[in-house]
Formats: structure tokens, C-alpha cells, sequence
């Protein structure tokens, strides 16, 4: 449970990092989704650019078995990257956003 706890406090805190970042262009919210009971955790930025409706998830994180699932970065960082620095072991690590087949040519575990 140490571990789930730890690994809860560590997604929340990336994710407040980058949802302290606003958008530069047009008048869009950035809303922090946390579900702390089914552990999944997302950036959303939600608003308009210009006359275009901006709805779109940037960041999607579930944390599954124990392990941190990244289902989707729409980023240009590298957030496995920041977890193996914040201390969690590659092997905990899913890229939840490559196929199945994929994932075993990466660094990180297979699910």
C-alpha cells in the first residue's frame, strides 16, 4: 500500500506541475482531473482559440497493479522520464499508448 501511496502522491504532483502551465494562445482552461478511487489522473485543457473550440486531453494517467500506466502524453516531454527521476523503477512503468506488441522493444514493462 506504501508503494500505491507514494506512486498516488508522485502522478498528482506531476500533473499539478503541468497544469500550472497555461496555454500561451487563446482563452483556455486548464482543469486537473484526479480520481483518487479509481486512480486516474488527467490535464485538460478546455476553451476557445480564436473561434475554434479547444476540448482535448493533454495528459492521461492510471495507475493499474501497481504500476503507472501513461495512456497518453500531448506533450513534448518526457514524462516516463520525469517518473524514473522522481524514483519509480522502469519496470513499473507502462507506455499504456504503444501497442501490446510494441511495448516489449521499450524500456519500460509490457503491462
Amino acid at each position: 500500500m506504501e508503494k500505491l501511496t507514494k506512486y498516488r502522491q508522485l502522478v498528482q504532483q506531476i500533473l499539478l506541475d503541468y497544469g500550472n502551465q497555461k496555454p500561451a494562445y487563446g482563452h483556455i482552461e486548464v482543469e486537473k482531473i484526479f480520481d483518487t478511487e479509481r486512480d486516474h489522473y488527467q490535464i485538460f485543457h478546455v476553451g476557445w482559440e480564436g473561434d475554434n473550440w479547444v476540448h482535448c486531453c493533454i495528459i492521461h494517467i492510471d495507475i493499474k497493479g501497481e504500476k503507472i500506466w501513461l495512456q497518453w502524453n500531448g506533450t513534448e516531454d518526457d514524462i516516463a522520464a520525469d517518473l524514473v527521476a522522481a524514483g519509480v523503477p522502469k519496470e513499473d512503468i507502462v507506455l499504456g499508448f504503444q501497442s501490446p506488441f510494441m511495448r516489449q522493444f521499450s524500456e519500460y514493462a509490457v503491462g
